[in-house]
């Protein structure tokens, strides 16, 4: 096993990596105010942003499932991978060279190598595709109207009939067997995965290959299905991938819009065409984990995007549209369907009518709602009564269902015209359905953020504890202010009064000015709930502009409180005292009650600025 990663590596590696950067290839981040930006947890589902990411402190936290960290911690969670295969992740990423403390090889098949053999791979298809024999290949694209500048954007390759030109290929690049069948390359028996078939190469939001898609082009071909992805591997799974994201991702956040299409040559021609928000999910239907990623790149938009599905008007559409409705309250965003008439999928609607075409179709959407109701409708005889009644009670719980309350009577009165029946016979089946389908228990309240579960941390929102939180978050984000003499403006760890925020400033000042910042904090603290507590103080915005003024103004508050606390017990003592019997007693407690009054006047003054 290779040792430790040079220490200066690591610093380099963090210093170019920064954390917007990377965050923001899975998550749609907004500006939050004070340096600090905004988004939904990529690792906990919610509808309200609570995951923040402070770009000068290099950190992310969300407070509402309590994960955060800095880049590596993050590259890690999302990819699920080892400190040492975040940072070559990382490192690879931004240019870094990374030295090692001794030579030895890692042992196992890493994620990062399954990650390399299929960008080696992805590079082999292409050259492949633009070699003598990806000539069907290339016929293929071109009967589709796809250009070689088209297939070179997509990153579209051609897997040879040869049977083993890949695998000889990446052999030949140092790739062991075991891991070439580990990302699913290579079948058992030295045979390449795929054969004869063209290639979509399927990337997450960092542009990094997971799979592949390929399609049948020869009568021949033994294996039997049109169309065959990559098998589930260590770096793929097919319900958390979904095809053209890599491209799209940007403008899903820009535009709070998604389109979602059925095959890979479906979204070339969307992007082509200009609809560049479309997507599509690779051999398996559109699922909940889907939602989840368009929700996130949707961000805190979300409640006014779009989700746009395309779908056949044959009974396979009508059922995915049914199938699609069931989950439509997975997303915040309204779901919309856009079905050609005469049942052309985007890619042979461009090809017989132009982009134009493709943007009329998006532009013509309809409500999923309607779309679904109107297919219900239509599978019944509406010239009898009973059928009519029959249709409204299947559709009625559709109507119940909708988001939008407001729209809720304009449906009504739809689904009574569709089926020929009096609005009110309809509205009374609605409330039937709204009614069978109420909780019989009132529905549990989102939480409000708040530390994990069984952590003993002192709540972000105790007013009692406010003047320590604040005067802690800006010693963690602007250490510099507190380099005065005395140090730290003269706090001590009387003055936090909740044991976690004494232990944390204990630490702060073990450490010194020079040496702080948020990460040394961590690395010094053993217990979880206080490095989680530096990691939520860390990206908390500030109360105030960071200022020396407002340093001072701070700790004079927190001081304040500790001589308040102070003079309280004085009186009391003295209270308690007698002042005939113990006369120099009592004179020395009033004189330091005196002295405690003075001090008081001038936190005050300080406290407040003036």
């Amino acid at each position: 096993m290779a040792g430790f990663i040079n220490s200066d590596d690591l610093d380099e590696v963090r210093s170019r990596a920064r954390i917007d950067d990377v965050v923001s290839s899975y998550v749609t981040l907004k500006q939050a105010g004070a340096g600090t930006l905004k988004g939904l947890c990529p690792f906990h589902d919610e509808k309200t942003p609570s995951f923040q990411v402070t770009p000068a402190r290099g950190l992310y936290y969300c407070f509402g499932c309590g994960k955060g960290g800095d880049t590596v911690n993050f590259v890690q969670e999302i990819n699920n991978l080892s400190f040492r295969e975040a940072v070559e992740f990382l490192a690879d990423k931004y240019g870094v060279h990374l030295r090692y403390t001794d030579d030895a090889k890692p042992e196992g098949v890493s994620r990062m190598r399954l990650l390399e053999a299929n960008a080696a791979a992805a590079e082999f298809f292409c050259a492949a595709l633009h070699s003598a024999q990806g000539q069907p290949g290339r016929d293929f694209l071109t009967q589709r109207g796809f250009s070689k500048d088209v297939a070179e954007r997509f990153g579209v390759g051609y897997a040879p009939r040869g049977g083993r030109d890949l695998v000889s290929h990446l052999r030949a690049k140092g790739f062991r067997d075991d891991e070439l069948i580990d990302v699913g390359l290579m079948r058992r028996g030295g045979w390449d995965y795929f054969q004869g078939r063209v290639l979509w190469p399927i990337r997450d939001t960092g542009k990094a290959v997971l799979g592949f898609g390929a399609r049948r082009l020869f009568d021949d071909d033994r294996m039997p299905g049109k169309y065959i992805n990559t098998p589930e591997t260590p770096i793929y799974k097919k319900s958390h991938v979904l095809y053209g994201l890599d491209l799209a991702r940007t403008s899903i956040g820009a535009t709070s819009q998604a389109v979602v299409v059925e095959g890979y040559t479906d979204v070339m021609a969307c992007h082509i065409a200009g609809v560049d928000t479309a997507v599509a999910s690779c051999g398996t239907a559109f699922g909940s984990d889907h939602a989840k990623m368009i929700q996130r790149l949707m961000g805190d938009h979300a409640s006014s995007g779009q989700v746009i599905f395309t779908f056949d008007g044959d009974e396979a559409g009508r059922n995915a549209a049914l199938k699609v409705f069931k989950e439509d309250s997975l997303f915040t965003a309204s779901t919309w369907a856009a079905i050609e008439p005469t049942g052309l999928d985007p890619c042979d609607l461009r090809l017989q009518k132009g982009d134009q075409a493709i943007r009329d179709l998006i532009a013509a959407r309809v409500p999923l709602y309607r779309f679904v109701m109107e297919n219900i409708v239509s599978r019944y005889s509406l010239d009898h009564a009973d059928a009519r009644l029959a249709a409204v009670r299947e559709a009625a719980p559709l109507v119940s269902s909708i988001k939008d309350h407001s729209q809720v009577d304009a449906y009504l009165l739809e689904l009574a015209f569709l089926v020929g029946l009096d609005p009110q016979v309809v509205r009374r089946e609605v409330l039937g359905a709204t009614k069978k389908a109420a909780p019989t228990a009132p529905a549990p309240q989102p939480r409000a953020p708040q530390a994990p579960t069984g952590a003993k941390l002192p709540s972000p929102g105790d007013r009692a504890l406010i003047a320590e939180r604040d005067t802690l978050k800006l010693i963690l984000q602007a250490p510099i202010l507190f380099d005065t003499d005395p140090p730290w403006y003269g706090l001590e760890e009387r003055d936090f009064t909740h044991g976690a925020y004494r232990a944390l400033y204990r630490t702060i000042v073990a450490l010194g000015v020079d040496h702080l910042t948020p990460t040394a904090v961590i690395d010094k603290l053993t217990h979880a709930d206080l490095k989680d507590l530096t990691l939520q103080l860390a990206v908390e915005p500030p109360m105030t502009e960071v200022s020396p003024r407002h340093a001072g103004e701070y700790a004079a508050k927190l001081k304040l409180l500790t001589l308040d606390r102070d003079l309280n017990e004085v009186k009391s003592t003295m209270q308690r005292t007698n002042p005939t019997t113990n006369v120099e007693a009592y004179q020395a407690m009033f004189q330091h009650m005196i002295d405690l009054e003075v001090r008081r006047k001038e936190l005050l003054h300080v406290s407040i600025g003036d």
